[in-house]
């Protein structure tokens, strides 16, 4: 009977399931965070920040984010280099981010 229900609310919720289908992949959330604190960055100053990812994954990571809309690429100023930031839905994620913070440090 259990697992009727996941099911049920499973089909109840397919953007929640959606949204932690990104959210809930390993260094997302950091990628997400990193940018909302510090503002665009590029490639090299991402993998400085969260620096137990290999480049690699950061790289699948952030194709992930910029196909779900979260981050975009653009171009650095004076530069033929380009940077990582939010994109309108990936900013609206700071209340999100926040709540996570403070429940964070509520509990752990």
């Amino acid at each position: 009977m259990a697992s009727t229900e996941i099911k049920t609310a499973a089909s109840l919720c397919p953007k929640f399931i959606a949204t932690f289908e990104i959210l809930g992949r390993k260094w997302n959330g950091l990628i997400v965070e990193a940018l909302l604190i510090d503002g665009p960055k590029r490639f090299k100053d991402l993998a400085a920040t969260i620096e137990t990812c290999s480049d690699r994954v950061l790289v699948e990571r952030l194709k992930e984010l910029e196909e779900a809309n979260i981050i975009e690429r653009t171009p650095v100023s004076d530069s033929s280099r380009r940077a990582y930031q939010l994109t309108e839905r990936g900013e609206a994620m700071r209340p999100m981010m926040s709540a996570i913070h403070t429940w964070a440090d509520q509990y752990n």
